[in-house]
């Protein structure tokens, strides 16, 4: 199997048992970006020097003994309205042209900072998440992986195409009436919705505050649980976020 055709906790094994390195995994997706991106449109910002520099970076702490957190240098593409530290995060729209935030949202603290997954680029979405279509980019629309003459959904198309096309393991979209549902349903892949207040919306640019929330994007059940326990719990930057006890989400899958 190739590398993009396997799941995310296929790979983590891979690297637990030294059968994969984090840099050949992270150069694996760039190539299949390579090999994709000019026919589907998917990823608006890319950060290859940043994640291969991260990936080494990574290598060479598990050689030491050292953790580097739950998802082990994963790649992970993030909607283009979730803030990432210094990097470009524009809503698809020319009216943040050039705009990188000064902090992380909390997702991006708990998933990169904390454990260890590598933000690889951002996605292509409609602009600043009003559509249903990711035709209403100022980058351009995304095509849908399995027919470019459809679209991929919306607004957040581009975290489902990448996911659909092996371009990333994981991707965050956003959710207000079915931004994440739609292009996980349009993909054929899993796309999650979490209860409101499960997840911090701290450092997401909002679309409606009483609705929008932030969720995965994956190929598999499995991998959805595993970020949204990680995502998911009180948030003192964010006065809505619930405190409720976070489940082992992932020990509760059943397989047949």
């Amino acid at each position: 199997m190739k590398i993009n055709e396997y799941m995310g906790f296929e790979l983590i094994e891979k690297i637990e048992n030294k059968e994969l390195s984090i840099q050949e995994i992270i150069q694996s997706y760039y190539e299949r970006i390579d090999e994709t991106e000019d026919k589907l449109h998917s990823f608006v910002h890319l950060t290859q020097e940043k994640a291969l520099k991260k990936a080494k970076t990574y290598d060479d702490n598990l050689k030491r003994g050292k953790s580097v957190g739950r998802l082990y240098g994963l790649p992970i593409a993030i909607k283009d309205l979730i803030c990432i530290k210094d990097n470009l995060t524009t809503c698809c729209s020319k009216i943040l042209k050039g705009y990188k935030p000064p902090y992380n949202a909390t997702v991006i603290e708990r998933l990169v900072e904390k454990e260890g997954a590598i933000h690889i680029g951002n996605t292509n979405m409609d602009e600043f998440a009003m559509g249903s279509s990711t035709e209403n980019s100022c980058y351009g629309p995304t095509y849908n992986p399995w027919d470019l003459t459809r679209v991929p959904g919306g607004s957040s198309g581009g975290s489902g195409a990448v996911i659909a096309s092996g371009q990333s393991i994981f991707a965050l979209g956003s959710d207000t009436g079915g931004s994440i549902r739609s292009p996980a349903t349009y993909c054929g892949v899993v796309g999650l919705k979490p209860t409101y207040g499960r997840v911090s919306r701290y450092g997401l640019i909002a679309f409606a505050n009483s609705l929008d929330q932030i969720g995965p994007i994956t190929r598999c059940v499995h991998d959805s649980a595993l970020l949204l326990e990680i995502m998911a719990g009180k948030d003192p930057l964010d006065s809505t976020s619930v405190d409720i006890k976070v489940d082992n989400y992932t020990e509760e899958i059943f397989y047949l």
